[in-house]
């Protein structure tokens, strides 16, 4: 078994929700630390488990299953990051990451950013900076692996009650690669 620390952000609750530690501890998630943001509740656990991924399954059952509404929207462990982040996630310094995005350092081809292109602070994906990053030998294999699961949950956790217009995007989508 394994200790994995990752946070989840919850919907259809907050702050002022009638019995929600109370809830929460009983349902199995005395391992997490109820946190607020605003309106916004989250939970930091640390969770033994034989699996990242068992790990995250489970609080998400566990939340869902506590009789309060509450609904897991995202799994914060990082997914879309900046150069703070992928220091901290991966425990190398700023300068060395800035090397590594500049081709300066390291083997080149490190991945490009996704969002925030005209911006001082451009996002990439955790998942394809991690695997880079393994891929060369700077991280654990495994932290590289829990990026891509981290993004897979957030992914099931969006699509599992898409707005109309993602349907529609979808379609339309699908259908203009066809052709």
């Amino acid at each position: 078994m394994n200790t994995y620390e990752f946070s989840v952000v919850l919907s259809g609750v907050n702050e002022n929700t009638p019995n929600l530690e109370d809830a929460l501890f009983e349902a199995g998630c005395g391992d997490g630390l109820i946190c607020f943001y605003n309106d916004t509740v989250y939970i930091d656990f640390t969770r033994t488990s034989p699996s990242y991924k068992d790990a995250v399954l489970s609080a998400i059952k566990d939340i869902e299953s506590a009789g309060l509404g509450a609904r897991v929207v995202s799994v914060d462990a990082g997914d879309l990051v900046g150069i703070t982040e992928i220091a901290s996630l991966s425990d190398i310094s700023k300068k060395t990451i800035s090397a590594y995005k500049d081709g300066v350092r390291g083997a080149g081809h490190f991945p490009s950013p996704i969002l925030r292109l005209k911006n001082t602070s451009p996002l990439w994906r955790w998942s394809d900076v991690a695997t880079w990053l393994a891929d060369n030998g700077k991280i654990d294999i495994e932290l590289a692996q829990n990026a891509l699961i981290t993004e897979a949950f957030n992914k099931a956790l969006a699509v599992r009650e898409p707005q109309p217009v993602v349907k529609e995007l979808v379609n339309e989508l699908s259908s203009s690669l066809a052709m």
